[in-house]
C-alpha cells in the first residue's frame, strides 16, 4: 500500500465540480447500470457475467482515485464527504443483495455485512459533532477485500477457482465485522473524551 499523497494547500474556496466529485457521481451512475446488468443477464453467461464484472471493477476503482484526487489537491467538499460514502455503499450493497437474489451468496453474509457498513455510517454522524472517525488500515483492508470477492463471484471462474471467492468472502465478512466494532469502540471513546473535556 502506497504512502498517502501529502495534501496541498488549498488557496482558494473548492469548488464543487471537481475531478474527485466527478468520480464520485460516475461511481453512482453506474449503480444503475450494473443492476440493469445483473437483472438482465441473471448472472449467467460468460460474456454477460465478464461485462458485469468489468462494469463493478471500473465503479470500484474510481473510489480510490477519487480519495486519492481529493486529498492530493485538497479538492475536499461537502458534496463529497457525503456523496461518497454513499456511492460506496449503494454499489457493494447492490452488488451483495443481487448476489444473495441469483443464489449466489448467503442472505446472512449480505445482511451482515449490510448492517455493518450503513450502521457504522450512521454512527459517524452521530458523532460527528465530537469528532471525525477516520478511516482505518482495517476499514481499507476491508473494503479491498469486499471488492475482489464480489469480483471473483461476478467474474465466470471456472471450478474448482470458484472456491477463492468463497474464502475472500469469508475473509471480507470478518474484517467487516471485527472493524465495525473497533469503529463502535472509537465513537464512544471519542463522545467520552469529547464529554469530559466540556
Amino acid at each position: 500500500m502506497t504512502d498517502e499523497p501529502v495534501p496541498v494547500a488549498a488557496s482558494r474556496p473548492v469548488s464543487p465540480y471537481n475531478a474527485a466529485n466527478v468520480l464520485t457521481v460516475v461511481r453512482i451512475v453506474l449503480v444503475p447500470v450494473f443492476l440493469a446488468l445483473v437483472v438482465s443477464s441473471q448472472l449467467t453467461g460468460t460474456g454477460a457475467r465478464i461485462v458485469t464484472c468489468l462494469v463493478f471493477c471500473v465503479a470500484s476503482a474510481t473510489d480510490f482515485v477519487d480519495g486519492w484526487i481529493a486529498r492530493r489537491w485538497s479538492l475536499v467538499t461537502s458534496f463529497g464527504k457525503v456523496a461518497d460514502p454513499i456511492a460506496d455503499k449503494a454499489l457493494t450493497g447492490t452488488a451483495l443483495v443481487l448476489l444473495s437474489v441469483y443464489d449466489r451468496l448467503p442472505w446472512w453474509v449480505t445482511v451482515l455485512i449490510l448492517v455493518r457498513e450503513w450502521g457504522i455510517t450512521a454512527l459517524r454522524f452521530w458523532v460527528i459533532r465530537y469528532g471525525i472517525i477516520p478511516a482505518s488500515r482495517g476499514g481499507k483492508l476491508k473494503t479491498v477485500l469486499q471488492i475482489a470477492a464480489i469480483a471473483w463471484y461476478l467474474w465466470p471462474v471456472p471450478e474448482p477457482f470458484d472456491v477463492v471467492g468463497v474464502v475472500l468472502m469469508g475473509a471480507a465478512t470478518i474484517v467487516t465485522v471485527v472493524t465495525g466494532a473497533d469503529y463502535v469502540i472509537e465513537a464512544l471513546r471519542l463522545r467520552r473524551n469529547a464529554r469530559r473535556a466540556s
